[in-house]
Protein backbone atom coordinates (compact mmCIF):
# COMPACT_ATOMS: atom_id res chain seq x y z
CA UNK A 1 0.00 0.00 0.00
CA UNK A 2 1.51 3.57 -0.94
CA UNK A 3 2.28 5.67 2.45
CA UNK A 4 1.33 8.46 0.60
CA UNK A 5 -2.57 7.38 0.55
CA UNK A 6 -2.32 5.83 4.26
CA UNK A 7 -1.70 9.37 5.43
CA UNK A 8 -3.58 11.29 3.73
CA UNK A 9 -6.61 13.44 5.32
CA UNK A 10 -8.66 10.96 4.12
CA UNK A 11 -10.95 9.67 7.82
CA UNK A 12 -10.29 6.27 7.35
CA UNK A 13 -6.81 7.14 7.79
CA UNK A 14 -7.15 9.44 11.00
CA UNK A 15 -8.69 7.77 14.39
CA UNK A 16 -12.08 7.44 14.71
CA UNK A 17 -11.97 8.81 18.86
CA UNK A 18 -12.29 12.29 18.00
CA UNK A 19 -10.14 13.58 20.57
CA UNK A 20 -7.38 11.62 19.29
CA UNK A 21 -8.19 12.62 15.84
CA UNK A 22 -8.24 16.82 16.22
CA UNK A 23 -4.65 16.44 17.65
CA UNK A 24 -2.87 13.76 15.27
CA UNK A 25 -4.46 17.19 12.49
CA UNK A 26 -3.18 19.68 14.29
CA UNK A 27 0.11 17.77 14.38
CA UNK A 28 0.29 16.68 10.80
CA UNK A 29 -1.97 19.62 9.18
CA UNK A 30 -2.44 22.53 11.83
CA UNK A 31 1.53 23.02 12.39
CA UNK A 32 4.77 22.48 10.95
CA UNK A 33 5.27 21.75 7.14
CA UNK A 34 1.04 21.21 6.89
CA UNK A 35 1.39 18.72 4.34
CA UNK A 36 0.99 15.00 6.98
CA UNK A 37 4.76 14.73 7.23
CA UNK A 38 6.25 16.11 10.98
CA UNK A 39 9.11 17.74 12.62
CA UNK A 40 9.94 17.80 15.98
CA UNK A 41 12.39 19.46 17.87
CA UNK A 42 12.96 17.31 21.01
CA UNK A 43 14.37 18.50 24.44
CA UNK A 44 14.91 15.30 26.80
CA UNK A 45 19.04 15.12 26.27
CA UNK A 46 19.44 17.12 29.60
CA UNK A 47 17.90 14.31 31.64
CA UNK A 48 18.94 11.72 28.89
CA UNK A 49 22.69 12.75 28.07
CA UNK A 50 22.78 15.54 30.91
CA UNK A 51 24.11 19.01 31.35
CA UNK A 52 27.48 18.35 28.76
CA UNK A 53 25.19 18.10 25.52
CA UNK A 54 24.95 21.98 26.00
CA UNK A 55 28.86 22.84 26.27
CA UNK A 56 29.29 23.34 22.56
CA UNK A 57 26.71 25.86 22.69
CA UNK A 58 25.71 27.60 26.03
CA UNK A 59 22.73 29.65 24.99
CA UNK A 60 21.31 26.01 24.10
CA UNK A 61 20.99 24.99 28.05
CA UNK A 62 18.38 27.94 28.30
CA UNK A 63 15.34 26.19 27.18
CA UNK A 64 13.68 29.18 25.81
CA UNK A 65 16.57 28.87 23.08
CA UNK A 66 14.52 25.61 21.98
CA UNK A 67 11.13 26.52 22.13
CA UNK A 68 11.81 30.30 20.02
CA UNK A 69 13.73 27.89 17.64
CA UNK A 70 10.69 25.62 17.31
CA UNK A 71 8.60 28.74 16.70
CA UNK A 72 10.75 30.30 14.18
CA UNK A 73 11.48 27.36 12.46
CA UNK A 74 7.83 26.15 12.29
CA UNK A 75 8.25 23.06 13.94
CA UNK A 76 5.14 20.58 14.19
CA UNK A 77 5.99 20.04 18.07
CA UNK A 78 8.45 20.63 20.69
CA UNK A 79 8.80 16.97 22.70
CA UNK A 80 10.32 16.97 26.80
CA UNK A 81 9.52 16.22 29.48
CA UNK A 82 7.20 17.21 32.75
CA UNK A 83 9.85 19.41 34.69
CA UNK A 84 10.36 21.90 31.11
CA UNK A 85 6.43 21.95 30.23
CA UNK A 86 5.47 23.07 33.73
CA UNK A 87 7.84 25.68 34.03
CA UNK A 88 8.33 27.04 30.04
CA UNK A 89 5.62 26.11 27.76
CA UNK A 90 2.84 28.67 29.01
CA UNK A 91 3.67 31.39 27.00
CA UNK A 92 3.80 28.85 23.82
CA UNK A 93 0.27 27.12 24.77
CA UNK A 94 -1.74 27.75 21.73
CA UNK A 95 1.11 28.31 19.05
CA UNK A 96 3.35 25.57 19.56
CA UNK A 97 2.10 21.91 20.05
CA UNK A 98 3.74 20.05 22.88
CA UNK A 99 4.32 16.10 23.03
CA UNK A 100 5.08 15.56 26.95
CA UNK A 101 7.62 12.97 27.43
CA UNK A 102 5.90 10.47 30.14
CA UNK A 103 9.17 8.94 31.28
CA UNK A 104 13.21 8.96 30.92
CA UNK A 105 16.34 7.98 32.80
CA UNK A 106 19.68 9.50 33.02
CA UNK A 107 22.63 7.95 31.21
CA UNK A 108 25.01 7.48 34.31
CA UNK A 109 24.13 3.59 34.92
CA UNK A 110 24.53 1.07 31.23
CA UNK A 111 22.03 0.24 29.69
CA UNK A 112 23.08 -3.40 30.03
CA UNK A 113 19.08 -3.88 31.72
CA UNK A 114 18.11 -0.24 30.54
CA UNK A 115 14.82 0.45 31.90
CA UNK A 116 12.82 4.13 31.49
CA UNK A 117 10.83 4.70 34.85
CA UNK A 118 7.35 6.91 34.26
CA UNK A 119 8.00 10.26 35.60
CA UNK A 120 4.18 12.05 34.40
CA UNK A 121 1.14 10.93 33.23
CA UNK A 122 -1.56 11.11 30.55
CA UNK A 123 -3.67 13.29 32.98
CA UNK A 124 -0.58 15.58 32.96
CA UNK A 125 -0.88 16.06 29.09
CA UNK A 126 -3.54 16.72 28.93
CA UNK A 127 -3.57 19.14 31.88
CA UNK A 128 -1.37 20.88 30.29
CA UNK A 129 -2.86 21.39 26.55
CA UNK A 130 -0.26 18.43 24.68
CA UNK A 131 -1.36 17.28 21.31
CA UNK A 132 0.44 13.96 21.90
CA UNK A 133 2.69 12.53 24.66
CA UNK A 134 5.93 10.30 24.23
CA UNK A 135 7.01 7.17 25.88
CA UNK A 136 10.03 5.05 25.24
CA UNK A 137 10.15 1.29 25.54
CA UNK A 138 14.09 -0.30 25.43
CA UNK A 139 12.97 -3.17 23.17
CA UNK A 140 14.64 -6.26 23.91
CA UNK A 141 15.86 -5.29 27.90
CA UNK A 142 15.79 -7.34 30.10
CA UNK A 143 13.62 -5.35 31.99
CA UNK A 144 11.10 -5.56 29.31
CA UNK A 145 8.19 -7.04 30.97
CA UNK A 146 7.80 -4.71 32.98
CA UNK A 147 8.11 -1.60 30.77
CA UNK A 148 5.48 -3.50 28.97
CA UNK A 149 3.11 -3.80 31.47
CA UNK A 150 3.43 -0.02 32.31
CA UNK A 151 2.49 0.80 28.64
CA UNK A 152 -0.21 -1.16 28.55
CA UNK A 153 -1.81 1.24 31.31
CA UNK A 154 -0.25 4.02 28.75
CA UNK A 155 -1.97 3.18 26.01
CA UNK A 156 -5.59 3.03 27.97
CA UNK A 157 -5.16 6.13 29.31
CA UNK A 158 -4.16 7.51 25.71
CA UNK A 159 -7.43 6.03 24.21
CA UNK A 160 -9.60 7.06 27.13
CA UNK A 161 -8.55 10.93 26.43
CA UNK A 162 -8.28 10.64 23.00
CA UNK A 163 -4.89 11.43 22.81
CA UNK A 164 -2.03 10.09 20.25
CA UNK A 165 1.40 7.77 21.94
CA UNK A 166 4.19 8.32 20.13
CA UNK A 167 6.86 5.53 20.96
CA UNK A 168 9.99 5.99 21.25
CA UNK A 169 10.74 2.58 20.71
CA UNK A 170 14.74 1.86 21.32
CA UNK A 171 16.71 -1.65 21.61
CA UNK A 172 18.56 -1.73 24.35
CA UNK A 173 20.34 -4.47 26.65
CA UNK A 174 22.50 -7.28 26.48
CA UNK A 175 20.93 -9.36 24.61
CA UNK A 176 20.65 -6.60 21.88
CA UNK A 177 24.42 -6.30 21.96
CA UNK A 178 24.85 -9.35 21.56
CA UNK A 179 22.42 -9.64 17.98
CA UNK A 180 23.98 -7.14 16.05
CA UNK A 181 23.91 -4.30 18.09
CA UNK A 182 21.23 -1.50 19.05
CA UNK A 183 21.02 0.51 15.16
CA UNK A 184 21.40 -3.05 13.42
CA UNK A 185 18.66 -3.55 10.80
CA UNK A 186 17.20 -6.64 12.86
CA UNK A 187 16.96 -3.94 16.24
CA UNK A 188 15.23 -1.24 14.66
CA UNK A 189 13.35 -3.48 12.21
CA UNK A 190 12.23 -5.34 15.33
CA UNK A 191 11.54 -1.64 16.95
CA UNK A 192 9.53 -0.78 14.14
CA UNK A 193 6.86 -4.01 14.45
CA UNK A 194 6.81 -3.53 18.72
CA UNK A 195 5.80 -0.25 18.08
CA UNK A 196 2.80 -1.52 15.50
CA UNK A 197 2.03 -4.11 17.63
CA UNK A 198 1.82 -2.10 21.11
CA UNK A 199 -0.48 0.36 19.10
CA UNK A 200 1.27 3.10 18.70
CA UNK A 201 0.26 6.41 16.36
CA UNK A 202 3.91 6.83 16.11
CA UNK A 203 7.53 5.67 16.34
CA UNK A 204 10.36 7.34 16.72
CA UNK A 205 13.65 4.54 15.56
CA UNK A 206 17.39 4.98 14.25
CA UNK A 207 18.44 4.26 10.79
CA UNK A 208 19.15 0.68 10.70
CA UNK A 209 22.89 -0.12 9.95
CA UNK A 210 24.41 -2.80 8.15
CA UNK A 211 24.99 -5.83 9.79
CA UNK A 212 28.67 -5.74 11.57
CA UNK A 213 28.12 -9.14 12.60
CA UNK A 214 26.22 -10.98 15.06
CA UNK A 215 22.34 -10.15 13.48
CA UNK A 216 20.34 -13.49 13.58
CA UNK A 217 19.25 -15.24 10.06
CA UNK A 218 17.88 -13.73 7.88
CA UNK A 219 19.19 -10.30 8.86
CA UNK A 220 22.91 -11.37 8.96
CA UNK A 221 22.73 -12.85 5.01
CA UNK A 222 20.26 -9.94 3.29
CA UNK A 223 23.49 -7.55 2.50
CA UNK A 224 20.67 -4.73 1.76
CA UNK A 225 21.71 -0.88 1.15
CA UNK A 226 20.60 1.69 3.22
CA UNK A 227 17.70 2.19 1.07
CA UNK A 228 16.41 -1.11 1.30
CA UNK A 229 17.45 -1.40 4.93
CA UNK A 230 15.44 1.84 5.75
CA UNK A 231 12.62 1.06 3.46
CA UNK A 232 12.01 -2.33 5.16
CA UNK A 233 11.80 -0.61 8.76
CA UNK A 234 9.00 1.88 7.46
CA UNK A 235 7.29 -1.00 5.62
CA UNK A 236 7.34 -3.01 9.48
CA UNK A 237 5.55 -0.30 11.53
CA UNK A 238 2.41 -0.54 9.01
CA UNK A 239 0.11 2.33 9.70
CA UNK A 240 2.10 3.39 12.90
CA UNK A 241 3.65 6.71 11.38
CA UNK A 242 7.92 6.79 11.44
CA UNK A 243 9.89 9.73 12.67
CA UNK A 244 14.12 9.30 12.17
CA UNK A 245 16.33 10.64 14.68
CA UNK A 246 18.75 12.97 12.80
CA UNK A 247 22.21 12.15 12.60
CA UNK A 248 24.69 13.20 14.79
CA UNK A 249 25.11 16.51 16.49
CA UNK A 250 28.33 16.76 14.65
CA UNK A 251 26.65 16.79 10.37
CA UNK A 252 27.30 19.32 9.00
CA UNK A 253 23.67 21.40 7.11
CA UNK A 254 24.26 19.47 3.87
CA UNK A 255 24.10 15.98 5.88
CA UNK A 256 21.23 16.83 8.02
CA UNK A 257 19.50 17.90 4.79
CA UNK A 258 20.43 14.84 3.19
CA UNK A 259 19.44 12.80 6.04
CA UNK A 260 15.82 14.51 5.97
CA UNK A 261 15.65 13.42 2.26
CA UNK A 262 16.90 10.08 2.25
CA UNK A 263 14.11 9.23 4.97
CA UNK A 264 11.07 10.51 3.14
CA UNK A 265 12.19 8.77 0.54
CA UNK A 266 11.67 6.24 2.17
CA UNK A 267 8.41 6.33 3.44
CA UNK A 268 8.75 7.56 6.83
CA UNK A 269 6.41 10.69 8.21
CA UNK A 270 9.15 12.98 9.16
CA UNK A 271 11.87 12.97 11.57
CA UNK A 272 12.64 14.64 14.88
CA UNK A 273 15.95 15.93 15.08
CA UNK A 274 17.60 18.11 18.28
CA UNK A 275 21.39 18.48 19.00
CA UNK A 276 21.84 18.96 15.31
CA UNK A 277 19.19 21.71 15.18
CA UNK A 278 20.15 23.32 18.84
CA UNK A 279 23.58 23.34 18.99
CA UNK A 280 23.91 25.61 16.09
CA UNK A 281 23.54 29.16 16.11
CA UNK A 282 20.08 30.17 16.45
CA UNK A 283 19.96 32.25 12.97
CA UNK A 284 21.40 28.89 11.28
CA UNK A 285 19.30 26.74 13.13
CA UNK A 286 16.14 28.62 12.06
CA UNK A 287 17.94 28.87 8.09
CA UNK A 288 18.73 25.53 8.63
CA UNK A 289 14.79 24.93 9.85
CA UNK A 290 13.25 26.74 6.80
CA UNK A 291 15.63 24.49 4.29
CA UNK A 292 13.90 21.25 5.87
CA UNK A 293 10.63 22.50 5.20
CA UNK A 294 11.73 22.77 1.96
CA UNK A 295 12.25 19.32 1.54
CA UNK A 296 9.28 17.90 3.28
CA UNK A 297 7.15 19.99 1.36
CA UNK A 298 7.81 17.42 -1.29
CA UNK A 299 6.29 14.47 0.50
CA UNK A 300 2.79 15.58 1.46
CA UNK A 301 2.03 12.01 3.27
Amino acid sequence: MNRKNQHSPDPANLPAHPGKRARLWRLLYGHGPGNGSLMVLPLDQGLEHGPTDFFPHPPALDPQYQFELALAGRYSAIALGIGLAEKYFAPYAGRLPLILKLNGKTNIPDDAEATSPALASVEDAVRLGADAVGYTIYVGSPRQDEELRNFRQVRQDCERYGMPLVLWSYPRGRAVDAKGGKNSLYAQDYAARVALELGADIVKLHEPEADAGGSPAPYAGLGEDAAARTGRVVRSAGLTRVLFSGGTKNDDDDAVLGKIAFYMQSGATGVMFGRNMWLREFDRAVALSRAAHEILAKYPR
